[in-house]
C-alpha cells in the first residue's frame, strides 16, 4: 500500500514541478538573446575585451530581455571558462545565477518595493565590500529602477561617480523619461542599451524551434495569432503558449489559442468590414450585441480592429500584408477592393480619437456603436481634380457623390458607397428612328430632328449637371443641309456653356439622324423692352443667375460645400 501511495506522490511532484516554458527556454548566453543583436554585441565585446563599465542602464519593452540579459553579463563577469565575452552556462557560478540562487557576489533588488533612501544607502554601504574572489566581480542588479525616489537617486549618485574596483551596477526599467525627469545627473554615469520591441516573424521563428524541441504540433495560424498577441515580448508569447498547451489536447489550432486567450475569431472583423462597405447602418447594432453576448473585451476589439484596418490600407497601396491568418488574408482580399485609401485613413483617425474613451467610458457598447455608424454614413473621398472637372462641365460625370441623397440607402448594396463608382461608359447608340435621314443639300428635315431631340438631350445631360440643365433650355429652330441651329433660353450663362461643349451635342445628334451634322448655338432674343437697361443690369442678371444655380448645386450636395470652405476654394461653373 506504502508502494503505490509513493508512486502517486512521485507522479504529483514531477507534475507539480513543470518547468514554465518562458523559464525553461530562458537565454544563457548573449548570442541566444531574440532580435537584441546590438545589446549582445556590445556586452559581449565589453566582457571579451575587458573594458566593462561601472554601470549600464538596460531600457525597453516588458518582455524583451533586459533582466536576462544582465544575468548573461553576471554570468560572463563571474564564469570559470568564459570564451569570447560568452559565458559557459555549466559551472557552478553560471547555474546559480541563472537560476536565481543565493548568491554573494550577484544581488538582484526590485526597486519597486525598494525604493526608498533608506534602501539605496543600504546597497551602497553593501557595495563597499569586496567580491568573494580576487577574480570575481560584485554585480547589482536592479529592476524596475525607473521606481527608485529622487532621494534614492541621490544617494547612489557619488557611488555610481567613484564605484569601487571590480563593481557593476545595472539598472533595467521600461520608462527611462521618469529617470530623465527624477535624476539627470545618473544618466550620464551610465552606459545606456535600447532593446527593441521583438516583430512578430521573430516571435514565430523562436516558438517554432521551442514547439520542435518539445515534441509540439503548432499550426501556423496559431504562431500567428501567437506572435501577435505577444505584441514583441518574448516572455509573454512563451507564457501563452504554455497557457493553450493546458486548455485541451492534441494540436494547437488557431481555435484553440483564440479560446484559451479569449481572442476575437478573424470571421467577425470580416463581418464589420462587410458591414461598414456595404453601409449597412442597421446592422451595427446586432453586430454589437454579438459581441457583448460572447463576452468580448469591446476595448480590445477596437484595438484589434485597428490593427485589421491597417492591413486593409496596406492592400489598398498594393502592399502585402504580414502576420496574417489564412482566414483573414482572404477576408481582406475580397473587401479591400472595395475601400479607398482615404477613407481607411478618416476610419482609423476616428478610431484612434475614441480608442482612449471606450477604455474609459462606463457604457464602452454604446461609444462602439456610435464608432462603427460614423463609419457606415461616411462620405466618401472624391478627388478635387474631378469635382473641379464636372464644375467646368468636362464630362467626367456628376461633382462629387452630391448627386445622390447621403441618407438614401446605396442604389446597389453589394457594393461599399466608400468605394468610388466605376467609371460610367456611355450606352450603345439608340437606333436612329426609321424615318430616313435628312439630304446632305438643301433644307434638312427639322421635324426629324425634333423627333430625335428628347433623345440628344437625355445622352448630353449625363455628362455632368450643368450640361443638362443647358440642354434642358434649347430647342432646334432651324435645320439646313448639315447645319443645326439651336436657340439656347434661360440666361446667356446656358448658352455659353452649351457652345463650350457643342462637340458633345453634335455627336449625339450625328449618330441619332445617321449623317454628320454641325451645331451653331445661339441665345433667345431678348425683348425689345429689355434693351433699354444698362449694360451693368444685364451682367447682374447674368451673376445672380449663375449664383443662384451654384447655391443649388451646394445645397444638393453637401460634401462638396464643405471641401468648398475647408479647402478655401470658390466654386464656379
Amino acid at each position: 500500500m506504502s508502494c503505490v501511495a509513493s508512486g502517486r506522490l512521485g507522479h504529483f511532484h514531477r507534475t507539480m514541478t513543470h518547468t514554465a516554458l518562458a523559464r525553461k527556454y530562458r537565454p544563457t548566453r548573449f548570442a541566444d538573446l531574440v532580435a537584441q543583436e546590438h545589446v549582445a554585441a556590445g556586452l559581449a565585446g565589453a566582457v571579451a575585451k575587458s573594458r566593462v563599465a561601472h554601470g549600464y542602464l538596460l531600457t525597453g519593452p516588458r518582455g524583451v530581455g533586459k533582466t536576462t540579459a544582465a544575468r548573461i553579463l553576471a554570468m560572463a563577469l563571474n564564469c570559470e571558462a568564459a570564451e569570447g565575452g560568452e559565458p559557459c552556462g555549466q559551472c557552478d557560478s553560471c547555474r546559480r545565477i541563472w537560476s536565481g540562487a543565493a548568491n554573494l557576489d550577484v544581488v538582484e533588488i526590485d526597486a519597486a518595493s525598494h525604493r526608498g533612501v533608506d534602501d539605496a544607502r543600504e546597497l551602497r554601504e553593501r557595495a563597499m565590500y569586496a567580491a568573494s574572489g580576487p577574480d570575481r566581480y560584485k554585480v547589482y542588479i536592479v529592476d524596475e529602477a525607473h521606481m527608485l525616489t529622487r532621494e534614492a537617486w541621490n544617494a547612489l549618485l557619488k557611488i555610481l561617480e567613484e564605484p569601487p574596483s571590480r563593481v557593476v551596477f545595472v539598472f533595467a526599467t521600461t520608462e527611462p523619461q521618469k529617470i530623465a525627469n527624477t535624476s539627470t545627473a545618473v544618466l550620464s554615469r551610465l552606459q545606456r542599451f535600447d532593446f527593441r520591441a521583438i516583430g512578430p516573424a521573430s516571435i514565430r521563428a523562436r516558438l517554432r524551434d521551442v514547439a520542435g524541441t518539445e515534441g509540439l504540433t503548432v499550426e501556423d495560424d496559431a504562431l500567428v495569432l501567437l506572435g501577435q498577441v505577444a505584441n514583441g515580448a518574448m516572455r509573454d508569447a512563451l507564457s501563452m503558449l504554455d497557457q493553450v498547451l493546458v486548455f485541451g489536447d492534441g494540436p494547437v489550432t488557431a481555435e484553440r489559442v483564440r479560446e484559451a486567450l479569449g481572442l476575437v475569431d478573424d470571421e467577425l472583423y470580416a463581418e464589420l468590414l462587410q458591414i461598414v462597405a456595404e453601409r449597412r447602418s442597421e446592422a451595427v447594432f446586432p453586430f454589437v450585441a454579438k459581441l457583448v453576448d460572447r463576452g468580448t473585451d469591446l476595448a480590445e476589439f477596437v484595438v484589434g480592429t485597428a490593427e485589421v484596418l491597417r492591413f486593409v490600407l496596406i492592400r489598398t497601396l498594393g502592399g502585402k500584408p504580414d502576420g496574417l491568418t489564412e482566414g483573414l488574408r482572404d477576408a481582406i482580399e475580397e473587401i479591400a477592393p472595395q475601400f479607398a485609401p482615404g477613407d481607411l485613413l478618416r476610419m482609423l483617425t476616428f478610431l484612434t480619437e475614441t480608442e482612449t474613451v471606450i477604455r474609459r467610458s462606463p457604457n464602452a457598447r454604446l461609444q462602439v456603436e456610435a464608432l462603427i455608424l460614423r463609419w457606415t454614413i461616411l462620405d466618401r473621398t472624391v478627388e478635387i481634380a474631378d469635382v473641379l472637372d464636372a464644375l467646368r462641365g468636362g464630362g467626367s460625370g456628376a461633382p462629387g457623390p452630391a448627386a445622390r441623397d447621403p441618407e438614401r440607402p446605396p442604389e446597389r448594396p453589394e457594393r461599399s458607397r466608400l468605394q468610388a463608382p466605376p467609371e460610367r461608359t456611355e450606352p450603345p447608340a439608340d437606333p436612329p428612328p426609321p424615318s430616313s435621314p435628312a439630304p446632305a443639300s438643301g433644307g434638312g428635315d427639322l421635324d426629324a430632328v425634333r423627333e430625335v431631340w428628347a433623345a440628344v438631350a437625355d445622352r448630353v445631360g449625363r455628362k455632368s449637371l450643368l450640361l443638362k440643365e443647358a440642354i434642358s433650355q434649347a430647342r432646334p429652330t432651324a435645320f439646313s443641309g448639315q447645319r443645326l441651329t439651336l436657340e439656347v433660353g434661360g440666361g446667356e450663362i446656358h448658352a455659353e456653356g452649351l457652345e463650350r461643349h457643342k462637340g458633345l451635342v453634335e455627336d449625339a445628334v450625328s449618330a441619332l439622324m445617321g449623317q454628320p451634322i454641325r451645331v451653331a448655338v445661339t441665345a433667345e432674343d431678348v425683348p425689345a423692352e429689355d434693351n433699354v437697361r444698362s449694360g451693368s443690369r444685364k451682367r447682374q442678371t447674368v451673376e445672380d443667375d449663375r449664383e443662384a444655380r451654384l447655391q443649388t448645386y451646394r445645397a444638393t450636395d453637401p460634401s462638396l460645400d464643405k471641401m468648398a470652405q475647408v479647402l478655401d476654394l470658390e466654386l464656379s461653373e
